[in-house]
């Protein structure tokens, strides 16, 4: 058994034990004060913990490792630097992205200005995820310029509740693609 299955073991078998105790009608304070010492955690040891503290830190931790292991990896061309500067594009575009939204028939309409703070990290990913977006979900997906301003469309007539309540930033969110491209980027590969 792997050491990420023994951690994952351990983690879930502290979960069940909290549950246990929870429905055994000791609150969290039980759990708090329980001794301990008597618990046994495999043969690993006690068990360790699962996340190194950031996101973009643990991304680039889990695909460091994921290299590491593949003796495939040409590290000639690993580029944990670019992966790094589009992660750090992923949390400008989520945490400081300022986006004008209006419904249209089937879905919606978002506006981007150029000079708002924030907005450079979205103005390069919203158009190489637009079309990302047609392809795995079928929806009207486009990304056009007016007068300067980014207007991304997205409409389907039987999703447009859907993609309204996702808004912008579960729309960049939605699709199964992220991880491939943070795989491809790490690699030295162009992607989008």
């Amino acid at each position: 058994m792997g050491e990420s299955n023994q951690r994952g073991g351990g983690v879930r078998a502290a979960i069940l034990g909290m549950a246990v105790l929870a429905g055994m009608g000791a609150g969290p304070l039980a759990a708090q004060t329980m001794d301990h010492s008597a618990m046994t955690h495999g043969a690993a040891g006690p068990a360790a913990p699962l996340e190194p503290g950031q996101g973009a830190f643990a991304a680039v931790a889990e695909i460091a490792a994921i290299l590491a292991q593949d003796p495939a990896t040409d590290w000639s061309r690993v580029d944990i630097t670019g992966l790094r500067d589009h992660l750090v594009d992923m949390d400008g575009m989520v945490t400081r992205t300022v986006v004008q939204t209006r419904d249209t028939d089937g879905g919606i309409e978002m506006t981007l200005e150029p000079g708002e703070p924030g907005n450079e990290a979205a103005l390069r990913m919203v158009p190489a995820h637009a079309p990302v977006l047609t392809s795995e979900t079928g929806w009207y997906s486009v990304v056009e310029d007016r007068d300067g301003k980014l207007v991304w469309t997205v409409t389907s007539a039987g999703d447009a509740a859907r993609i309204r309540a996702l808004g912008f930033f579960g729309l960049m969110a939605t699709g199964a693609h992220h991880q491939a491209h943070h795989m491809a980027l790490a690699r030295g590969e162009p992607m989008h």
